[in-house]
């Protein structure tokens, strides 16, 4: 593994941590999770299965140790590394194929949908709460979430590949 690219996806979780912190609650203690989207930033500027894997479990036990949600540690622990691992499979079949204008934010969006089921089946089922709470909360959190990813994606994911263009050392794939 390349100690460069380690170094900066540590970056990313821990910025995704502290915005995944600082960002305010909604509805019963859950909120978006800015750290999925620099997880998902992360696969998508280095693309390999082992990245991929130490990225996601690091994101899971961060998001763990930061969350307010009832029921919350597991489904992160659980949540984080299926996610990451369905969004690399997505972000390895349209590549290439679809322009990165196109795939970034809805990759991004998808991958937050994907999350957010993951995440409210485990907690839902941990808190047992299942009785119809999972279409209203994936209304009210996963959705406004998903948003608000793409939104900073489509923001960031410019800004940090040029950041890696002229960065010589680092290369994107």
């Amino acid at each position: 593994m390349n100690t460069r690219v380690l170094v900066f996806l540590s970056l990313l979780l821990g910025i995704g941590a502290v915005l995944h912190f600082i960002i305010p609650p909604f509805i019963y203690g859950m909120k978006p999770d800015m750290l999925l989207s620099m997880m998902f930033l992360g696969i998508m500027l280095f693309p390999k299965a082992k990245y991929v894997l130490l990225l996601s479990v690091g994101a899971g036990i961060i998001s763990a140790l930061t969350t307010q949600t009832p029921g919350g540690q597991i489904a992160n622990v659980i949540d984080k590394p299926i996610t990451g691992i369905l969004f690399f499979g997505l972000l390895l079949l349209v590549k290439d194929r679809i322009n990165v204008k196109i795939n970034v934010p809805v990759l991004t969006a998808v991958g937050t949908m994907i999350s957010g089921s993951i995440f409210l089946t485990v907690a839902l089922y941990i808190v047992g709460l299942m009785d119809g709470a999972f279409p209203i909360l994936f209304g009210t959190i996963v959705l406004p979430a998903a948003v608000l990813n793409t939104a900073f994606m489509m923001l960031v994911y410019p800004i940090v590949q040029n950041i890696l263009k002229r960065a010589q050392p680092l290369t994107t794939a």
